[in-house]
C-alpha cells in the first residue's frame, strides 16, 4: 500500500491565505469591591471575563469562585477571617 500526500497547492492553486489562529488573552478580572476582615485584611471581589465572580483574601489567602452573581460568599468569609494581612514577597 502506498500513501501519497496531496499538497494544498495542488488543491488550491494561487496564493494561500494564512489561517493561523492567534491567541488573545481574556480581559483581566474587574475589581468590584474590597470587604475588610476582622483581622485587618481584605477580601477582594472580582468579576471575571466570563461573568462569574471570584474573590481572594489578603489574610488567609483563600480563593473562591462562583457562577452565582452575589457577594454573599465573600461577605461571609470576611466576617469569619481573623488573620492579619500577609506580607508580600519582595
Amino acid at each position: 500500500m502506498t500513501v501519497s500526500r496531496i499538497s494544498s497547492f495542488a488543491l488550491f492553486p494561487g496564493p494561500i491565505a494564512r489561517t493561523e489562529a492567534e491567541y488573545v488573552s481574556p480581559p483581566a478580572p474587574v475589581l468590584l469591591s474590597s470587604i475588610p476582615t476582622g483581622g485587618g485584611a481584605d477580601v477582594h471581589v472580582y468579576r471575571d471575563s466570563d461573568g462569574s465572580l471570584s474573590s481572594d483574601c489578603t489574610g488567609c489567602g483563600e480563593y473562591a469562585w462562583t457562577l452565582r452573581v452575589t457577594t454573599e460568599f465573600a461577605q461571609e468569609h470576611a466576617a469569619s477571617c481573623l488573620r492579619r494581612p500577609r506580607l508580600r514577597a519582595a
